[in-house]
């Protein structure tokens, strides 16, 4: 067996409720935070990129934005704004939920339900990107 006064503590960095439900960075919620963390850099220049084209394209006719988008670059910026703004908006809504419903069966529900609307949301903009950016 052995001896006790070599083997380190870990469960010091832990609070009393943590270590009693058995949560801690071993679950979710290091990933969670750091996916949240990560779209967010993400987005910061797909947003401005994106709005520096839309102010490009003002008084566009839907021809002149189906060429701009057919190029492989911008399209490809496309989905990659699109997946990190859905990504981002479902993480975020999950906190809020999972953070202010008390009651397990509605939370579980709307969670659910949160993470196939953004799910639903991103496909139908992805597969439109794709029908403008591949067929102009």
């Amino acid at each position: 067996m052995p001896d006790s006064r070599n083997v380190p503590h870990i469960d010091m960095f832990r609070s009393p409720l943590s270590r009693a439900k058995g949560l801690g960075s071993a679950r979710a919620g290091s990933k969670h935070w750091w996916s949240q963390r990560l779209t967010a850099v993400a987005l910061v220049p797909l947003t401005i990129w994106f709005i520096w084209s839309m102010m490009r394209l003002t008084g566009a006719t839907q021809a002149d934005v189906a060429d701009w988008l057919s190029s492989p670059v911008r399209l490809a910026l496309m989905l990659a704004l699109i997946a990190a703004t859905f990504h981002h908006l479902q993480l975020g809504l999950q906190v809020v939920i999972e953070d202010y419903v008390p009651q397990e069966g509605i939370k579980f529900a709307a969670v659910l339900a949160i993470k196939g609307l953004c799910v639903l949301l991103a496909l139908i903009c992805a597969i439109s990107a794709l029908i403008l950016g591949l067929n102009p």
